[in-house]
């Protein structure tokens, strides 16, 4: 069958994308392609592009309906935002984890595919850190 798991990733178009973005649900054909979203290098990045289609209409909006000096309105309107971001990137990985329970993987199945991609440079790193900080035994 097209667009499944075996065939690899099936990207959503613009409108889907969007609708993804704002958290609509995506057909189970984008199933395998929400997880990659979620997991693959770029996954922060694409987290942060998400919340900024987010937060974009309630900006212009607010920017628009705030009575004042322009200035005061895009302090005002930039404030939120940085705090919109700030709450964004403090749950990226719980929003993360939703979107792939949201689209049918099991609870823990996007931070293990994350954890799998980086167990070599995880690895790496802990040897670094116990050559440098902890106390070989004699070979």
């Amino acid at each position: 069958m097209a667009g499944t798991d075996q065939d690899g990733p099936k990207r959503p178009g613009p409108v889907r994308w969007v609708a993804y973005a704002l958290g609509f649900g995506l057909p189970a054909k984008h199933r395998s392609w929400i997880l990659h979203d979620v997991t693959t290098k770029t996954w922060q990045l694409r987290h942060l592009a998400r919340t900024a289609v987010q937060l974009a209409p309630i900006a212009v909006l607010l920017y628009v309906l705030i009575p004042g000096p322009a200035w005061v309105r895009a302090a005002a309107v930039l404030s939120g935002l940085l705090l919109g971001f700030f709450y964004s990137v403090a749950y990226m990985y719980e929003t993360a984890e939703h979107r792939a329970v949201k689209a049918g993987y099991p609870q823990g199945t996007a931070a293990a595919v994350r954890d799998e991609a980086t167990a070599d440079k995880r690895a790496a790193r802990e040897r670094r850190y116990a050559e440098r900080w902890r106390e070989l035994p004699p070979a």
